[in-house]
């Protein structure tokens, strides 16, 4: 579903349907080991899963499991069809609702031949009005605060991927201008998750946590002419 807020900026390259299978790949990721389901080296309890139920509709859920992992829901661009990547120019618009749970990692972002990525936003609820902002390529980071992030809000997000200055907006408001950028050349696949934490940067679920979830409502990506 498309949601009210709409860019003037530059022509639409990518409109997300998250139940094409043309566009994405769910249940799998080369930023996992070997592709997935398990990644605890990045303090991770997720196993992956391809089922439809867990991302396809852009609620992005998960479900413990008898073993102390988590069935997780995850899409990616990377070996798609379509097999769409955002560039260097491009202008990233998506709408979220927080996740509620202690232990729930949401996140969009980028990835590619084992590097290139940008956060376009990971959340944890132990930090309930912050918001996580990253440029791995280039080493920039912001804790962003705002009283309108907490567990269960909508919030906007719109990311501008230029040469010179990865810039996050907030709600509408210019939260991050990174300084760094991307570089002329860069390329990435997209990625949709939801991860659980698994207790060492922050909090694990609590014991009587059986489910959690976030959702996506949607996401566009746009090219600008200014690279």
């Amino acid at each position: 579903m498309e949601g009210n807020t709409r860019s003037n900026e530059g022509n639409l390259r990518f409109t997300a349907d998250f139940s094409s299978q043309e566009q994405w790949v769910a249940g799998h990721s080369w930023a996992y080991p070997d592709g997935g389901p398990v990644n605890p080296g990045d303090d991770k309890l997720d196993h992956l899963v391809a089922d439809a139920d867990y991302c396809r509709s852009g609620s992005f859920r998960a479900t413990r499991r008898p073993d102390g992992n988590w069935n997780t829901g995850l899409l990616t661009t990377e070996g798609s069809a379509e097999e769409f990547t955002l560039r260097t120019g491009d202008i990233l618009e998506t709408r979220v609702r927080l996740p509620e749970a202690i232990g729930a990692w949401p996140a969009i972002w980028t990835w590619r031949d084992g590097g290139n990525e940008i956060d376009v936003f990971e959340y944890h609820p132990d930090n309930p009005d912050l918001l996580e902002l990253s440029n791995h390529v280039r080493g920039a980071h912001r804790s962003y605060t705002d009283a309108s992030i907490h567990p269960g809000a909508w919030v906007d997000l719109k990311v501008e991927f230029r040469a010179r200055s990865v810039i996050w907006w907030v709600n509408g408001t210019r939260a991050f201008a990174d300084g760094k950028g991307v570089g002329r050349n860069w390329h990435a696949y997209v990625i949709v998750n939801l991860s659980v934490c698994g207790g060492r940067y922050h909090p694990a679920p609590e014991a009587d946590v059986t489910a959690m979830s976030y959702e996506v409502e949607y996401l566009r990506v746009r090219t600008s002419a200014r690279p």
